[in-house]
């Protein structure tokens, strides 16, 4: 029973169920939970479209230095889809919270969107590229 029970906590814990009507948070949204060396190669499949770093430019898509925390659409030079522009309009900002959501599926997030990629469906992953996007104020 008790081994059932670890099991079902650390389910709970890592997929952000409930437990006695608390929301435990998702392993994916947490920054702390996070590996920033991990997320540096998971930056990997995203590297051919957005750089991050002190002398990022924009590409196909903008750069993500200082993304966290940052209101939507507000790279400067960049053309972001209306379907963002929107959405940035209506305060999206983005928390480590949305970049998680918008990372599993960034078309399911935000139909519209330019972003062709299809999304990062672990949750490790996703905890790690934000804990690397993290290191980037």
């Amino acid at each position: 029973m008790a081994s059932r029970l670890g099991i079902v906590l650390t389910a709970t814990v890592l997929f952000g169920g409930v437990i006695g009507g608390a929301v435990a948070p998702a392993l994916a949204l947490d920054p702390s939970a996070g590996d920033p060396a991990a997320g540096e190669k998971v930056f990997r499949k995203c590297q051919a479209c957005h750089a991050v770093g002190a002398d990022a430019k924009s590409k196909t898509g903008p750069a993500l230095t200082g993304v966290i925390g940052r209101p939507a659409g507000k790279v400067e030079g960049f053309s972001y889809s209306p379907a963002l522009t929107k959405e940035a309009e209506a305060g999206l900002v983005w928390t480590p919270d949305k970049i998680g959501e918008f990372l599993t599926n960034p078309k399911g997030f935000l139909p519209g969107t330019k972003m062709s990629f299809a999304g990062l469906r672990k949750d490790q992953e996703r905890a790690d590229l934000i804990a690397y996007l993290a290191t980037f104020p």
